[in-house]
């Protein structure tokens, strides 16, 4: 993994995409060497996922123009399919992912954000789909994530004006859930996935499946989902062990993810 790191601090993964000379651009190889850290990723033990980028210029500025330039029809698909297959894979992670997003975030790079549950940006942050300048489109999920998170006409306008935005606006959309200055930014997702890891990991687990999956059906099949899941809490050790702690007020609280 030469342009992918992995740590993990307690309950906390920590993912860095490490291409700092090219802004951390995505290609091919970073691309294989994200799958290939998430494979790293132990969920007997990890609980939230933070996945942020090298430097203090970019969190991901795009994909990388040089490799895609000479593409044919058939490559360019198949390199869609490679970021689209990866990026559906953080979306359908089983813990939550937070993206910390470290400046810029253009192109494959915000479709690499919106893949992940909760976005957090640095207050020098700049979001954007630039590809209809290029001759393309977004190509690993920018026209079908971005409206889903801040609307449609929002992100027609975003897409076919190829407009990049500051943090502030991207807040102000609802792109992302809050703006820090650039010291404060990993160590507020490290709070937030903390604050994230104490929770009950199977009844975490099972919100995001709910919401998920929930989204992408009518209100009467989302609830039926729900209560599906909400039911099945009720044969787990977590659930005996989360409400005996709030009738026994206790404080501490064993969750097993069982």
């Amino acid at each position: 993994m030469g342009y992918v790191t992995y740590e993990v601090e307690g309950a906390v993964g920590i993912l860095t995409i490490d291409r700092p000379k090219a802004l951390n651009a995505l290609n091919s190889e970073v691309l294989e060497d994200l799958n290939a850290a998430l494979d790293q990723v132990d969920l007997d033990t990890v609980r939230c996922l933070i996945l942020t980028g090298a430097g203090e210029k970019s969190f991901v500025a795009g994909a990388d123009i040089g490799e895609m330039s000479d593409l044919s029809v058939a490559e360019g698909t198949a390199f869609g399919k490679k970021g689209n297959d990866i990026f559906l894979r953080i979306e359908k992670f089983p813990i939550p992912v937070i993206a910390a997003i470290n400046g810029f975030a253009l192109g494959g790079g915000c479709e690499l954000s919106m893949s992940c549950d909760i976005r957090l940006c640095s207050e020098n942050a700049m979001f954007g789909q630039p590809e209809v300048g290029l001759g393309i489109t977004p190509g690993f999920g920018g026209t079908q994530r971005l409206a889903r998170i801040v609307g449609l006409g929002v992100a027609k306008e975003l897409i076919y004006a190829a407009t990049n935005i500051k943090a502030d606006e991207a807040y102000r959309i609802g792109l992302v859930n809050h703006v820090y200055p650039l010291e404060e930014l990993l160590p507020a997702a490290k709070k937030l996935a903390g604050k994230i890891a104490r929770n009950a990991p199977i009844a975490v687990r099972s919100c995001k499946k709910a919401i998920n999956e929930g989204m992408q059906v009518s209100i009467d099949e989302g609830v039926a989902i729900e209560e599906e899941i909400f039911g099945k809490c009720f044969e787990t050790h977590d659930q005996k062990e989360g409400m005996s702690a709030f009738l026994e007020k206790r404080k501490e609280k064993n969750f097993t993810n069982n």
